[in-house]
C-alpha cells in the first residue's frame, strides 16, 4: 500500500507539472484576423511599416527603392521571413536580397534559407527566404544574439543594370515562428523588451512622479515608435518546457528509489531460523 500510494502522488505531480505545458502549446489565433493586412512598406527603420506575424503584407515599389517591415519576436521563437518580388516583363539579370536586422538594428544572420537570389534576363518573380536563429532571452553584451523586440526587414536589389533602375516591382512579406521551446532555453532575461521608444517611454514615467515638467512633454516622451508585440505579451523565457523535463526527471528518480528499497528491505525476517535449544 505505500508503494501505491508513492506512486500515485509521483503521477499525479507529473501530470500538474505538464499541464502548464499543454496549455502553453494552444496556438494564438491569427494576426491577420483582427485587421487587414499593409498594402505599403517603408522607406527606412523609422518608417518600416508593422506586419503581424502570420500577415501577408504587400507593397508597390520601384527597382532601386529599399522597402522596409517590422514585426515582433519573442524568446523561443524562430522567425521564417520570406520574400517574394514579382518582377517586370522585360528586364536584365537582376540580384535581390533580403536582410533582417534586431531591435538594436544589427544584422541577424540567416541560419537556412536563401538570402540572396539572382533573377536571370526575363524571370517573372524571384523568392527569398531567411530562417534566423532562436531568439533568446538573455545574451551576454557582446554577443550578436537574437532577443526580444522588434525585427526590421530590408528588400532591395543590390545588383541592377542602368536600363533597369526605376522600374515598377511588387513585393510580399510574410513573417511566421516556430516554437523551440526548453531546448534554446537560456538562464536570464531583458529587463525590458527591444522595442523601438522603450528606453524613451520608461525615461517619460520615472521622471512623472518628481512632478516637473508639463503634460505635453509627457505625453511626447512617452510615444512609442512600435506598437506591436506578441498576442500573450512579452513573455522574456519566463516559462519553458525545461520545468516539465525537471519534474519529470525528478518524479522517475522517486520512483527508482522506491523501487530500489522495495527490492533489497526483504521480507524484515531473518532468512534462518536458529533451531531450537
Amino acid at each position: 500500500m505505500g508503494i501505491t500510494r508513492v506512486l500515485t502522488g509521483a503521477l499525479l505531480a507529473l501530470g500538474i507539472a505538464a499541464a502548464p505545458a499543454a496549455a502553453d502549446s494552444t496556438p494564438s489565433p491569427s494576426a491577420s484576423e483582427d485587421g487587414q493586412a499593409p498594402t505599403r512598406a517603408g522607406t527606412s527603420f523609422r518608417t518600416a511599416t508593422e506586419i503581424e506575424q502570420e500577415q501577408q503584407a504587400t507593397a508597390s515599389g520601384s527597382t532601386g527603392d529599399y522597402l522596409y517591415w517590422s514585426f515582433p519576436a519573442d524568446a523561443g521563437q524562430r522567425p521564417n521571413v520570406r520574400a517574394t518580388v514579382k518582377l517586370p516583363q522585360t528586364h536584365t539579370a537582376e540580384t535581390w536580397q533580403l536582410d533582417v536586422y534586431d531591435g538594436l538594428r544589427r544584422r541577424q544572420s540567416c541560419q537556412y534559407g536563401a538570402q540572396t537570389r539572382t533573377a536571370a534576363e526575363g524571370t517573372a518573380s524571384v523568392e527569398l527566404a531567411c530562417i534566423l536563429r532562436t531568439v533568446r532571452s538573455w545574451s551576454e553584451p557582446w554577443a550578436n544574439d537574437p532577443l526580444p523586440g522588434t525585427y526590421y526587414i530590408r528588400l532591395t536589389v543590390v545588383n541592377l543594370a542602368d536600363s533597369d533602375l526605376g522600374q515598377p516591382v511588387n513585393a510580399e512579406v510574410h513573417v511566421d515562428s516556430k516554437g523551440i521551446g526548453g531546448s534554446a532555453a537560456v538562464d536570464g532575461s531583458l529587463a525590458e523588451p527591444l522595442v523601438p521608444g522603450a528606453a524613451v517611454k520608461a525615461e517619460a514615467e520615472s521622471g512623472s512622479g518628481s512632478g516637473s515638467g508639463s503634460d505635453e512633454d509627457t505625453s511626447s516622451k512617452s510615444a512609442v515608435l512600435s506598437s506591436l508585440e506578441p498576442d500573450d505579451g512579452w513573455s522574456s523565457g519566463w516559462w519553458s518546457d525545461r520545468w516539465v523535463w525537471t519534474a519529470v526527471g525528478g518524479a522517475l528518480a522517486a520512483l527508482a528509489g522506491v523501487g530500489g528499497y522495495a527490492l533489497t528491505r526483504g521480507s524484515g525476517r531473518p532468512t534462518r531460523v536458529p533451531p531450537n535449544v
